[in-house]
């Protein structure tokens, strides 16, 4: 390990795209993850037309859209009367690069980023390793971990934890989690129904306070394609009695009495927090590490994609000796403004709107502004245009580029 290394705990897209970063502008990356390869369970699964330019700067575009689906189209569906308001991203066409959304489990977005990594000779994969502590001097920080065979002391220049909500890193540093969580329950499922078939868009936000859900396609395989549906429950109700209640949730949505194939389900708390700062000392937060949402309009992975781009590029100006520590804070005080400002607010109207629409009065409210992106473009696209407020424009302007294949 060199005195420059660049430490990253947590393997999942955000880890592992911050890896690739830096390992592709010719810095030493030693990545740590406690699982033994990456997490299958449901996960994020729709990438905004806003972070397709990340991507494709990191090379890993063409892969993720050949593994997953490019798709445009939007669905409001009120479960009560049947109203549908439908819009989509083709009014973005002529403005920007990628006028589509990409729908593609985070999991394999991981997967094929470490494709890219296992072919750079600066970056290197532990997995099986759990953190247990985090110490730091003025020059170097040292991950404790548990690995395999046992004890494990890691020493770098600087260290991303991308851990998780759950961070061990974050704690380890003594951050707070600042926020409170949502008193129910997301139940996110993976499963196989011919929705296209029976009218659904690829994207349908199903609004109802007892059957609210979001319900997308994920990917084209077998003969249905596999679905995300994501409903929401009372956090009371046993959690281990999950899969007793879900065919109640299923038979009041589908149109037969068709029984879906479910493939996978996670059962999980929500979040609205932040970290009380984004950086302590050699430590950087990024992704969920860093702040955690309620899933409902894909704003947690989106977030943590903009940390990504802008921090490993910041990272490596510092490590090269370009830029002063200082582009740290700035990019730990601008993330985190962002989240605390604008995700945040976002991810909770449209949580609000989805799964709790039980007032009348406010519900039609909000349908008068949804009914607006079908019958007005303008509206559509200033809408639309709301994720490309989340980015944080470079903070070191003239960067070396991204190279395919560079090594240490």
């Amino acid at each position: 390990m060199t005195n420059d290394t660049v430490l990253i705990v947590g393997a999942g897209p955000v880890g592992v795209l911050n890896a690739l970063g830096l390992a592709r502008r010719g810095i030493q990356v030693e990545l740590y993850e406690r699982q033994q390869e990456v997490v299958q369970s449901p996960r994020a699964m729709v990438y905004h037309w806003s972070v397709l330019d990340g991507l494709e700067r990191l090379g890993v575009y063409e892969d993720a859209v050949a593994a997953g689906f490019l798709k445009q189209d939007y669905t409001y569906k009120v479960h009560r009367t049947g109203e549908e308001i439908n819009y989509g991203l083709q009014v973005l066409e002529g403005r920007v690069r990628h006028p589509h959304n990409l729908h593609l489990g985070q999991h394999r977005l991981a997967e094929i980023a470490l494709r890219h990594l296992a072919e750079l000779d600066s970056a290197t994969v532990h997995w099986g390793h759990s953190l247990v502590d985090v110490r730091q001097d003025e020059d170097t920080v040292t991950a404790v971990l548990e690995g395999p065979d046992g004890p494990v002391e890691a020493t770098g220049r600087w260290l991303i934890g991308a851990d998780g909500a759950g961070s061990r890193v974050r704690r380890s540093v003594g951050l707070e989690f600042e926020g409170f969580t949502w008193p129910e329950r997301f139940v996110a499922t993976n499963i196989r129904y011919p929705f296209e078939a029976k009218g659904f868009s690829q994207t349908t936000n199903l609004i109802d306070d007892v059957y609210g859900a979001i319900i997308s396609k994920i990917d084209n395989s077998g003969t249905t394609g596999l679905w995300r549906y994501t409903y929401c429950e009372s956090a009371d109700l046993p959690e281990e009695t999950v899969t007793d209640r879900m065919p109640d949730f299923f038979a009041a949505i589908l149109p037969d009495d068709e029984h879906p194939e479910v493939e996978a389900f996670s059962p999980y708390r929500m979040h609205q927090r932040a970290a009380s700062s984004f950086r302590a000392g050699r430590v950087l937060l990024a992704g969920d590490a860093a702040h955690a949402t309620n899933p409902t309009g894909g704003l947690g992975l989106t977030s943590g994609l903009f940390d990504t781009y802008v921090l490993e590029e910041a990272l490596a100006a510092v490590v090269r000796g370009e830029a002063g520590e200082e582009v740290l804070d700035r990019y730990a005080e601008e993330r985190r403004r962002i989240f605390v400002e604008k995700v945040n607010p976002a991810a909770a109207g449209n949580k609000s709107l989805v799964y709790h629409s039980d007032d009348p009065v406010r519900l039609e409210e909000a349908l008068r502004g949804l009914r607006r992106l079908a019958a007005d473009d303008d509206a559509a696209r200033e809408r639309l245009m709301f994720v490309k407020s989340l980015e944080t424009p470079s903070l070191v302007p003239g960067a070396q580029q991204l190279t395919e294949g560079a090594t240490a």
